[in-house]
């Protein structure tokens, strides 16, 4: 018999969550209301990564060891007060309605949804066409290791302080990390997307462990890819306290710079997020006072002849 449905107040909405019993995370056997009760915790940190951006939910209906159904359109039966945008998508001609979160309850109905990671835009939706974000991803190749990601990211840093640039670094939850900078939304994707670009290529020129090559087919396999394409259009990589897909609950967490070295990934899960962030508070809160304009990075690539990446 089905565990009945439990009511959470939150922001003044009430949701109603299905199924609370249902193991979500089975190395440790929590459960869907234990993902419920993590993103409470973390609520208004992960709100402030997602606000007002197109969002796009990766949903696990039978917990992370079953399929994930990747969700952009807001299904029917949303509630009233859920925000939305709409985007449109040239290559199909059409428009989607994506979820918009702007406040806590819009997270809890999600999970309810089954969503187990947010997947959020590098734009918002006063601006959908130009991006606010710029994101560097540090994807190690499959011969690689965290201890790669870890000595590139000193690079990473190196470079954006000779940029005047703030980055907000973050673990990943899987095998790399992110830095996040914010910019101000004044280019297109692609102006944004080839800044990206030259900064790869700079922080390639700096060190042997990294590649810019497009085709995996022609990457060293050791080697850490500095995914520069993760600022095209309708490209999303996890939130900052967005659960990741795996059995042991991992989560996507922001970090200090000075933490680099002693990373373990696996050590950031949805019964130690919590308390981390009670300790020392949300890392990324202050990435809106710290905007960096990247027209020096459209400069390099100027200089570089990059013109347009790969598609």
């Amino acid at each position: 018999m089905a565990t009945p449905a439990v009511e959470i107040e939150v922001g003044g909405r009430t949701v109603r969550v299905s199924n609370p019993d249902r193991v979500y995370f089975p190395e440790h056997g929590w459960t869907k209301l234990d993902l419920v009760e993590y993103y409470l915790a973390v609520g208004e940190p992960l709100v402030n990564a997602l606000y007002e951006r197109p969002c796009m939910l990766h949903r696990f209906p039978k917990g992370v060891g079953g399929e994930k159904v990747h969700q952009k359109k807001v299904p029917n039966g949303a509630p009233p007060w859920l925000e939305t945008v709409s985007i449109h998508f040239p290559r199909f001609d059409r428009d989607v309605d994506e979820v918009c979160v702007t406040e806590v309850a819009a997270v809890i109905w999600a999970v309810q949804m089954s969503t187990v990671e947010f997947h959020p835009w590098n734009s918002r939706r006063g601006h959908v066409e130009q991006p606010d974000e710029w994101r560097i991803d540090l994807d190690p190749g499959p011969e690689g290791d965290f201890a790669t990601v870890q000595r590139v990211a000193h690079v990473v840093h190196e470079v954006l302080d000779e940029l005047g640039a703030t980055g907000f670094p973050k673990t990943s939850g899987g095998s790399g990390m992110h830095v996040y900078v914010r910019i101000p939304p004044e280019h297109g994707f692609d102006d944004v997307r080839r800044a990206a670009l030259a900064f790869a290529h700079e922080v390639e020129r700096r060190t042997d462990e990294v590649t810019t090559a497009w085709w995996r087919k022609d990457r060293d396999p050791a080697k850490l890819f500095v995914d520069y394409n993760q600022n095209a259009r309708d490209h999303t990589i996890a939130a900052a306290y967005s659960v990741r897909g795996f059995a042991d609950g991992r989560v996507s967490a922001p970090v200090r710079w000075e933490e680099i070295d002693d990373l373990d990934p696996h050590d950031f899960t949805i019964a130690t997020m919590p308390e981390r962030l009670a300790r020392i508070g949300d890392l990324h809160a202050a990435i809106d006072d710290a905007p960096f304009d990247i027209r020096p990075l459209l400069e390099w690539a100027d200089r570089d002849g990059a013109g347009e990446p790969a598609p």
